[in-house]
């Protein structure tokens, strides 16, 4: 069972280091960006890294390859990065890994061997309807998100949805394991046209749940940084770290406006 953990005192340590009151965004590959980092100093990382897709991820405004010869290739360049993120938790830190159907039997086997079997809280599905179907296979539209503490004792702040029960009508209860949350439409106001977008509705839920007020989010593959603005948004710090330039731009800009908007 899970109990509250207040946050650490090494947050001071980090926020010295900091773009932004609220957090920075990083230029560069997670596993150097993260060879001199503070150890024990993170309350939730996320990770939303490439998916092994076998292809280009392009838009107007980014791009980038998610190709690797074979998925041994890709668990070779992912294990060290998985590995020195867990470092950085706190005994009380969570990670969330997002995945789908290609890797995730790979990353539960992973993250077992890293974090003790004991250790795993949920497998999450992130149902979000939208998407194609096929002919020879019921149509894939989820994705996968393994949920692990670094040790016993962890924060968790369980989110209400509204029921959908005759007998709870109008009323909230404890969110399952499926949520449901609708992939960013074309015409959202908040998609900036980066490959993959995530909603925000989603990373809003989970560090909400899964990072206590004040604390540190990490997310080491950032992207467009709707993490990061998450975690703004919610009272939480935020480290970002992204290979790609462009991502980092959009992310810091986004990131800039959070701010803006929490000073006003």
């Amino acid at each position: 069972m899970s109990r509250r953990a207040s946050p650490g005192h090494q947050i001071d340590a980090i926020t010295d280091t900091l773009a932004l009151p609220i957090g920075e965004v990083r230029l560069g590959d997670c596993l150097e960006v993260l060879s001199d980092f503070p150890k024990e100093s993170i309350d939730l990382a996320f990770l939303d890294p490439p998916f092994n897709t076998g292809k280009h991820q392009s838009t107007h405004v980014a791009s980038y390859e998610d190709t690797w010869s074979g998925i041994q290739e890709y668990l070779r360049y992912m294990r060290p990065r998985v590995e020195i993120i867990c470092h950085t938790l706190k005994p009380t830190g969570v990670i969330l890994l997002h995945c789908d159907w290609r890797t995730c039997h790979h990353f539960r086997l992973l993250l077992d061997a890293i974090l003790g079997e004991a250790n795993f809280v949920n497998h999450l599905i992130w149902s979000y309807g939208l998407g194609g179907s096929s002919p020879r296979r019921f149509a894939r539209k989820h994705d996968d998100i393994l949920f692990y503490a670094k040790g016993e004792t962890y924060f968790f702040d369980p989110p209400l949805v509204p029921a959908t029960s005759n007998r709870m009508k109008g009323q909230m209860k404890k969110a399952t394991d499926v949520i449901e949350i609708p992939s960013i439409n074309n015409m959202a106001a908040e998609r900036v046209g980066y490959p993959t977008q995530k909603p925000l509705a989603l990373l809003d839920m989970l560090v909400r749940a899964c990072c206590p007020e004040h604390g540190i989010v990490l997310d080491a593959f950032c992207g467009s940084g709707t993490t990061l603005v998450a975690a703004a948004q919610s009272g939480r710090r935020f480290i970002g770290i992204d290979t790609h330039q462009e991502a980092v731009r959009i992310a810091r800009t986004r990131c800039e406006k959070a701010a803006d908007e929490i000073n006003n």
